[in-house]
């Protein structure tokens, strides 16, 4: 059985990890949360990465037309850092998301993506991310 704490490090296990968030998106507010929030605190982080979902989400141009191709993951990739959104469950309505960052130098996207994926589907199988 995987907790939300324990998910949450072994999210920071994953090589490059600087921060994760845990996110209830229909409040736009911080569950939980581990690593370093330098920039903005982890509250602040749920309310502008709910922002970044719902406008993704809402956007016809980013929707593939076919009713059963849901957006799962939002990858933001700046110059010294990536960013990885994850939706639980690959569903907004299930309220739940992940706002990793990773080191760019540091971090892997593939294998990041690869990992966080296996961790939050035990989490959702758990009955946590429903």
């Amino acid at each position: 059985m995987t907790d939300i704490d324990g998910c949450l490090h072994r999210i920071m296990d994953i090589p490059g990890a600087r921060s994760v968030t845990l996110v209830d998106g229909a409040s736009g507010l911080a569950i939980a949360a581990a690593g370093r929030h330098d920039l903005v605190d982890q509250h602040e982080d749920a309310a502008t990465t709910t922002d970044v979902v719902r406008a993704v989400l809402g956007c016809a141009a980013l929707a593939t037309g076919h009713d059963d191709d849901d957006v799962t993951e939002i990858i933001v990739s700046g110059t010294r850092a990536y960013h990885l959104l994850y939706l639980v469950n690959g569903d907004f309505d299930g309220r739940l998301f992940v706002h990793v960052v990773f080191d760019g130098d540091t971090g892997n996207l593939g294998m990041a993506r690869f990992q966080l994926r296996g961790i939050l589907g035990e989490l959702a199988e758990d009955g946590h991310g429903r």
